[in-house]
């Protein structure tokens, strides 16, 4: 997860964020945060139509990990930093589950096709079809926050 989501997520500045990191570095292996390239940023930027002038973000932000969201608050040390930070983890684990049950679901429809061969193959292929996801259709639904709102 980015920076700037979680710093909106735990309710504090992007900046007192990157600076509690910052202060306890050794706290983040590689492995748990890393700062995009000057490329990744570019692109990053472009994507989503960023100032270079005035207004948006001008230095390279922070990503992190699971592991690094988890360490997050021990360094924030607010008890809603706490709060989000189950809520996150909580969520990277019914992620993994899904897409684990996703995996062992093809795996053992490739075994069953291979097994039955052309006796079921319309079978196979409608089962495949539900398990590929679908293209949303028409507008998407977007929330805003009490503060987006008074903007």
């Amino acid at each position: 997860m980015i920076d700037v989501d979680l710093a909106e997520l735990y309710g504090v500045e992007t900046k007192y964020l990157t600076r509690q990191v910052r202060r306890n570095i050794d706290r983040f292996p590689a492995d748990f945060m890393f700062q995009l390239t000057v490329e990744e940023f570019a692109n990053l930027r472009s994507h989503f139509g960023t100032s270079r002038s005035w207004g948006g973000r001008r230095y390279r932000p922070y990503v992190f990990t699971e592991q690094g969201v988890a360490m997050l608050s021990s360094v924030l040390g607010s008890k809603r930093a706490v709060q989000v930070n189950i809520q996150i983890i909580r969520t990277f684990v019914q992620l993994r589950q899904l897409l684990t049950t996703h995996k062992d679901l093809a795996r053992k429809l490739s075994t069953l096709e291979r097994k039955y061969d052309e006796q079921f193959k319309v079978v196979f292929d409608a089962i495949r079809a539900l398990m590929t996801p679908s293209e949303p259709k028409g507008k998407r639904i977007e929330f805003a926050t009490d503060d987006e709102k008074s903007k």
